[in-house]
């Protein structure tokens, strides 16, 4: 069973190793005439009321002023320069459920967590590596004969490595496909205040397609193709497209 799983989590990641090079239409802003992609800098759009704050001075701020939405902004940008991403992330959530349109906030929130998806999905490509070599020639694909009919029965240290080495894949991947939902999550709320912003479809369609909603990736991939039909992109989305209608399709029997 854990080496049936494993194959599955390895189709898994094969495709979305495949689809890394439509992250770096992302990255570079293919799709957009903004030139803005998801590691932009919010501090450029001049949202907030002070510099460059260190995450010490910006906690202070905001614990003098809970409830400003500006001393949230700077302690979401002062963890993320600091590398806090996870914490980035609650913090500007917060800011941008008190300026829902923001749309360079939404943006930043979104591109925070398809880069801790993207993180995370290494962390299961690592654990899978890890699984392979742990269990590799551990176990025997029929029992040993012993002869008169006795075999050797499994080695319950090996037992043990396997059953682990299956958990952590399986957490790891789970984690990660949890992390690209709540990528999605943020692009579709981007999405409702942007609409006609194109490259936000494509930053849309691959989180939706790496979390594993197929649908919802075709719909955004379209809604693309749709607002830029020609985009230097475009094509290969339309491909893109194709290859997720025909995964749909059920395998032929027999």
């Amino acid at each position: 069973m854990f080496f049936s799983r494993l194959r599955r989590h390895a189709k898994w990641m094969f495709v979305f190793l495949a689809l890394v090079f439509a992250v770096g239409f992302v990255a570079f802003g293919i799709g957009s005439d903004q030139g803005t992609g998801i590691g932009d800098i919010l501090r450029d759009s001049g949202g907030s009321s002070s510099g460059n704050l260190s995450v010490g001075d910006a906690q202070e701020q905001l614990k003098d002023n809970p409830r400003s939405a500006e001393a949230k902004l700077d302690l979401a940008t002062a963890l993320q320069e600091d590398g806090q991403t996870a914490e980035a992330i609650t913090v500007l959530t917060q800011y941008v459920e008190q300026r829902p349109k923001d749309q360079d906030a939404l943006r930043e929130l979104a591109g925070l967590h398809l880069g801790l998806a993207n993180a995370r999905a290494q962390d299961a490509q690592v654990a899978q590596l890890r699984a392979g070599y742990l269990t590799f020639g551990s176990t025997f694909s029929v029992p040993l004969d012993l002869g008169n009919g006795a075999t050797l029965g499994p080695d319950p240290i090996d037992e043990a490595i396997t059953t682990q080495a299956s958990q952590e894949v399986n957490e790891a991947y789970a984690k990660a496909q949890a992390a690209y939902q709540k990528a999605e999550e943020a692009y579709d709320k981007l999405a409702a205040v942007a609409p006609r912003d194109a490259n936000v479809q494509l930053e849309l369609a691959q989180a939706a397609q790496q979390g594993g909603n197929v649908d919802r990736a075709i719909k955004a991939y379209q809604r693309f193709v749709a607002l830029a039909p020609d985009d230097p992109s475009a094509e290969i989305v339309k491909q893109q497209i194709a290859q997720l209608k025909a995964s749909q399709q059920p395998t032929p029997s027999g």
